[in-house]
């Protein structure tokens, strides 16, 4: 049965919905955690988790290397967009290996949702000195070019051209422009933080030491730059930004840090 949504492949069976979605793992990555084709632990146990409910046009995918360890090598949260294009919504890649920060929670267990609705100050200046960016709760596996080769065979698969991203932070979309994404909605507001961080720049002005955050270092510095407005140094939250990549349009990889990716 050809499919073009989210909306299509959650009303498909439990079975098929898996295999569709297998696609969106990269193989380099399977391969580095010797999950096998199945993605299924020694026991034969599910290492991949799919939320795709029947009614909804939204899916969220889990792929863990132990079914015992608290967090997923992989995890996307992928929707449709009104016309049916597919919008990735989060798209982490975690370490496994690599120290965690609780930035995604406080200390009493309550979610921060990765320091958009609160903030875990200790761990977040923890992970700013370990040379983690905003919302990484480990360091990145370093694969953002084959997971994005994965992601746009699997939405050509969709019978699509192109597919849409929210980046959650300054970061990702700096990234995301390295790698051939063209702004939907947000050009200004990038262009407005450039500026403002040039010499002379109202940002540049605020980066004065007060905070870990607003060290004067960050001007010159990416992951920097995107702690000092992910701490509030613009006076309003990264957000408003959409951009969108058109398959088989050139991306200078080599230049990309892959930060959270």
């Amino acid at each position: 049965m050809q499919v073009s949504s989210i909306a299509a492949i959650n009303r498909l069976s439990e079975e098929e919905k898996r295999s569709i979605y297998k696609q969106l793992a990269p193989r380099e990555v399977i391969a580095q955690f010797d999950l096998g084709d199945d993605l299924r632990g020694p026991k034969g146990e599910s290492l991949y988790m799919v939320k795709g409910e029947t009614d909804s046009s939204h899916v969220e995918l889990a792929l863990y290397h132990r079914l015992d360890f608290p967090d997923p090598i992989i995890y996307g949260h992928l929707t449709d967009t009104l016309n049916g294009q597919i919008h990735v919504l989060l798209y982490i890649m975690n370490d496994p290996d690599s120290e965690r920060f609780n930035v995604d929670i406080l200390p009493d267990g309550r979610p921060t949702k990765f320091g958009t609705e609160q903030r875990n100050l200790e761990a977040e200046e923890a992970a700013l000195q370990a040379g983690l960016s905003p919302g990484q709760v480990r360091r990145g596996l370093r694969k953002l070019g084959e997971a994005r080769q994965a992601f746009e065979l699997f939405v050509n698969s969709l019978g699509h051209d192109r597919y849409f991203i929210e980046p959650l932070y300054y970061h990702n979309a700096i990234i995301f422009e390295r790698y051939g994404f063209t702004y939907q909605s947000g050009r200004q507001l990038m262009e407005r933080i450039h500026k403002g961080f040039a010499r002379g720049g109202e940002l540049r002005a605020k980066l004065d030491g007060s905070t870990p955050f607003r060290s004067p270092e960050a001007a010159e510095s990416l992951r920097l730059r995107s702690w000092a407005i992910h701490a509030g140094v613009m006076g309003a939250p990264f957000s408003g930004v959409t951009m969108y990549r058109v398959i088989g349009k050139p991306a200078n990889e080599n230049s990309a840090p892959g930060v959270l990716w």
